[in-house]
């Protein structure tokens, strides 16, 4: 019995090593170059990047998942709904906030449901963008100063 135990112990060993032979890089070893590797990676600044988003988002209406109103947190987007009107310069009402998936901007964004009268819609909002004050209403609506 030990004389079959120590070859197929050799055997399980041995399985592995035989595995990696088999058209697979060994650890460490370089499978591109980092010329390569650059080539592959965004050579865009964050600058040049969110230039090209905001410029892709606005083929779509404000504040729709395409395009978000980009505000600086929870209090940002409450900021501007405290400002957002209905077209006849009536107080909004708000409603539920709910995730609303992936936006324009590549982050997980928030959608309010907003009445007026007896529409609802939804303003969908992305949340990271402390650096941006939104000045323009989503359309059908009006923003108080």
């Amino acid at each position: 019995m030990r004389f079959l135990l120590i070859p197929l112990s050799a055997l399980a060993i041995s399985v592995p090593a035989v595995a990696q032979q088999q058209g697979q890089p060994e650890l460490g070893e370089r499978t591109q170059s980092p010329e390569a590797l650059f080539r592959e990676m965004n050579t865009e600044t964050p600058a040049e990047e969110m230039a090209r988003l905001v410029t892709a988002a606005e083929a779509y209406p404000l504040g729709t998942i395409e395009n978000p109103v980009r505000v600086g947190g929870p209090e940002g987007e409450r900021a501007y709904l405290a400002r957002v009107r209905c077209a006849d310069g009536s107080p909004i009402r708000v409603g539920t906030r709910g995730e609303a998936g992936m936006g324009g901007f590549g982050s997980i964004t928030n959608a309010y449901a907003v009445s007026c009268g007896g529409t609802t819609r939804r303003i969908v909002f992305d949340m990271y963008h402390e650096e941006h004050a939104e000045s323009r209403p989503p359309a059908g609506f009006t923003l108080a100063q």
